[in-house]
């Protein structure tokens, strides 16, 4: 039995796709679709030399594009803030007298220890502060 050639770049393709899911590696997923695309020139009656050609060119051409886009993408921040760091910067009211060396504020519905950024000044009780950082389960104010 004689099998056709883009049979075995489909063949090829699976096998590719099967390490992409095992290894996660997203550059087998871009082989894959190079393979593809080899196996429809193939299909198409494209020659062995032109099947080659394809699978390398879409192949090096996704790697050149897709991985810089993924890079870049993977190196940005959330753009929601959670936990902590979307505490900061929010307004909180003075429950007990905030000074440097401690007080009570209620921030995000919750009651917090606090203290003032600067330990020169203080915050009466029912004032607006803001918050700066949080360090351990203490909001720093100012």
């Amino acid at each position: 039995m004689n099998i056709d050639a883009w049979v075995w770049w489909l063949i090829g393709a699976a096998g590719l796709g099967i390490g992409l899911v095992i290894t996660a590696m997203p550059e087998l997923g871009m082989l894959a679709v190079g393979a593809v695309a080899a196996a429809v020139v193939g299909g198409l009656g494209g020659d062995a030399v032109m099947q080659v050609v394809v699978f390398a060119v879409v192949s090096v051409a996704l790697i050149a594009v897709v991985r810089p886009i993924a890079a870049r993408h993977r190196s940005q921040r959330p753009q929601l803030a959670t936990g902590v760091e979307a505490l900061k910067g929010k307004q909180a009211v003075v429950l007990e007298r905030v000074d440097g060396s401690g007080g009570r504020i209620k921030l995000a519905g919750e009651v917090w220890s606090a203290r003032a950024l600067n330990s020169e000044l203080a915050y009466e009780v029912g004032q607006e502060v803001d918050v700066v950082d949080i360090e351990g389960a203490t909001a720093i104010v100012l």
